[in-house]
């Protein structure tokens, strides 16, 4: 067996380009005089810990599987929320890990995930220094809440803004019709940070100034103020259309939200119910027709809505990963700067894992208006260049065509 080869895992909640991530990390190894073989770990590190692996060198061999694989929505590896203990707690599970690299000749891991998946890969990179191993471990960024530290912008924000801001300017169309005194309540994903919600910005136009407000986690959430603002807008308007964070939570800290549950390894809460929380408060409070929207899950995987310049910076973000374990970076993740907002342009590099993992980065107070009900230009013209350019989705029978996903789902 080749003593050259890599791994690829994907962690963590789904988005439309992370299998873009996925196939240039194939492509950097197909194209590499370094590694000969890439296997996927299926379930991200439980796939290790399970021995379950796909050979993607052979199942990905054509050009064709590869475009395919860069449009399909999710995570064609699937995907796992498993927080790998601390190793000088336990080092069963590591022990274990790295004996698999070694019996598959792994030369270098590349995890693909959001801040927990980067946790994963602080923690692989302790203990491969502790053994003085020579594999090289990278992080690739994923999360459509677009809160990793040390990077511009994550791969999956910018198909997922679009998503929203598309999505927003639907709902306005549709709340538009009706004479009628009215008020929206638009949920979307954001536990501590307000990207995504601020990405509903973007569907305003010439005619449309939906959303009329914006509420987002960085700033503390007034019950009162939030009447008042409704109210205030009512005189002018007969359609008002709110965006909100799931996370938003009041000056104590405290979620705004209809209903808690558990928290997940990571020890993050299970939020749900913050629009429906304010469309109680308005009913309650105001006395017009309200209605609240929990988009969900919806924003994540919208493949139809895929930004192409979220896909391109993506795939190459893969390849940058390879060419990185090339030069014998490791305990890092890839990055991306901005050189430039008109024209956009970026540049590829890579960041220490710590200080990346476990921490979060916020929008800028500064981007957000004083009364915390709405975004700035600044932040407008930082999420406008991430929504540009349409993916050329193929289909057949009306219907997507994606790869499909068999082993993620084995029959009996």
């Amino acid at each position: 067996m080749s003593q050259s080869n890599c791994m690829v895992a994907q962690s963590g909640g789904p988005t439309t380009a992370i299998n873009a991530s996925l196939a240039g990390v194939i492509h950097g190894v197909m194209n590499s005089g370094k590694y000969d073989t890439c296997y996927g770990s299926i379930n991200g590190i439980l796939g290790i810990l399970n021995e379950r692996y796909l050979n993607l060198s052979t199942a990905m061999a054509s050009p064709e599987s590869l475009k395919r694989l860069c449009l399909t929505p999710a995570m064609y590896l699937g995907s796992c929320r498993y927080k790998l203990p601390n190793y000088r707690d336990d080092d069963s599970p590591y022990v274990f890990i790295f004996n698999q690299f070694e019996k598959l000749g792994i030369k270098a891991f590349f995890y693909i995930g959001g801040n927990d998946s980067m946790d994963t890969v602080l923690k692989l990179s302790d203990y491969a220094e502790k053994i003085n191993s020579d594999i090289r471990i990278i992080g690739i960024p994923k999360t459509i809440d677009n809160d990793l530290c040390a990077t511009d912008h994550t791969p999956g924000f910018g198909s997922a803004a679009k998503y929203i801001a598309s999505t927003m300017l639907e709902v306005a169309h549709d709340t538009f019709i009706y004479a009628v005194k009215s008020v929206t309540i638009v949920e979307i994903m954001g536990r501590d940070a307000g990207w995504l919600t601020a990405a509903s910005a973007l569907a305003r136009n010439e005619y449309n100034t939906a959303p009329h407000f914006i509420y987002l986690p960085e700033t503390p959430f007034d019950q009162e103020q939030f009447l008042e603002d409704i109210r205030k807008k009512l005189e002018t308007l007969n359609n008002v259309i709110v965006a909100v964070s799931e996370g938003i939570r009041d000056k104590e800290g405290n979620y705004i939200t209809s209903s808690q549950a558990m928290a997940d390894q990571f020890g993050h809460q299970q939020l749900s119910g913050a629009g429906k929380a304010l469309e109680f408060l308005v009913k309650e409070n105001i006395g017009v027709k309200v209605r609240s929207v929990e988009i969900n899950v919806l924003q994540r995987c919208a493949a139809h809505l895929t930004s192409a310049t979220d896909l391109k910076e993506s795939f190459t973000q893969g390849q940058k990963a390879v060419s990185l374990a090339e030069e014998n970076v490791t305990a890092s993740m890839v990055t991306l700067e901005r050189t430039s907002n008109d024209p956009y342009r970026v540049s590829y590099s890579h960041a220490p894992i710590r200080g990346i993992a476990n921490e979060a980065k916020l929008i800028p107070r500064e981007w957000i208006n004083e009364a915390g009900n709405d975004i700035k230009p600044e932040l407008e013209e930082y999420l406008r260049p991430l929504i540009q350019g349409e993916a050329a989705v193929e289909f057949e029978n009306g219907i997507p065509v994606y790869m499909p996903v068999p082993h993620l789902n084995p029959q009996p």
